[in-house]
């Protein structure tokens, strides 16, 4: 999803100024509608909605007009594909509370600076996140679940080589060679040192990351929660001068 739909009408399809089109995605669970504007006199864009699995589906492309009812114009097939953000955010999730696929932020420290790369990074995760099916008893802290989806390490899954933001592309290709099924997950005392979401998210600067894991069950919590360095999110945040997340983890 997020990306943006272009749809050219033919001559046939050109009507007048005050018609209104928008597009209807159907899937085999979630249906979208979504507006269109007019950029030219056959031309319409749209953005695509961000959907909950990879599939093709059918769209169709509608019209109204006040006073009369709502017509199809024209219909196609859309395809949503696997991207390397809804790999991160589906590796991420299933690893909450899994302390030795949590570790692996280190390595990401050792890659050397995240530059402006960070901004793309954040949005597409956080997108991807809210399109997951989470379980009701998903916790920031960790949960026995698993999410439904494929396994980074399954043959099957496709991989693309020209990714568009190098720190994504990073990020992936580490997560390519761990499944959080191949680390067992300890349930911990609650004041044992560990590991969690917020400690990952803050420690790569992801401010809308972690707003969206301060919304979920245990995200408060895991703010006083002490790593093996002795590091808490909050404390991270402001050793690492990320402003914001130190304002927006204290007020």
């Amino acid at each position: 999803g997020d990306c943006v739909v272009t749809v050219l009408l033919t001559e046939e399809d050109k009507v007048e100024d005050d018609v209104v089109f928008y597009l209807v995605f159907s899937g085999s669970s979630l249906h979208h509608c979504a507006s269109t504007r007019k950029v030219g006199s056959d031309t319409l864009e749209t953005i695509a909605p961000g959907h909950d699995c990879c599939e093709t589906v059918k769209v169709l492309l509608c019209a109204s007009r006040e006073g009369l009812p709502v017509f199809v114009v024209a219909e196609e097939d859309f395809q949503f594909i696997q991207d390397e953000a809804y790999d991160a955010a589906q590796f991420l999730a299933t690893s909450a509370g899994n302390q030795q696929a949590l570790n692996f932020t280190r390595f990401l420290d050792r890659s050397g600076p995240l530059s402006g790369d960070v901004n793309s990074l954040d949005e597409k995760v956080v997108l991807a996140f809210r399109h997951l099916k989470l379980p009701a008893e998903w916790n920031v802290l960790g949960t026995d679940q698993t999410l439904p989806g494929k396994n980074l390490n399954d043959p099957q899954t496709n991989w693309s080589l020209s990714l568009t933001s190098p720190l994504l592309a990073l990020l992936v290709s580490f997560l390519f060679f761990l499944s959080p099924h191949d680390f067992p997950s300890y349930p911990s005392a609650d004041d044992a040192p560990r590991e969690t979401l917020m400690h990952f998210a803050v420690r790569l600067g992801l401010l809308r990351l972690t707003w969206f894991l301060l919304q979920k069950p245990g995200g408060r919590g895991a703010l006083s929660i002490h790593n093996q360095e002795g590091a808490t999110p909050v404390s991270l945040a402001l050793e690492r001068g990320y402003h914001k997340l130190h304002q927006l983890l204290t007020q």
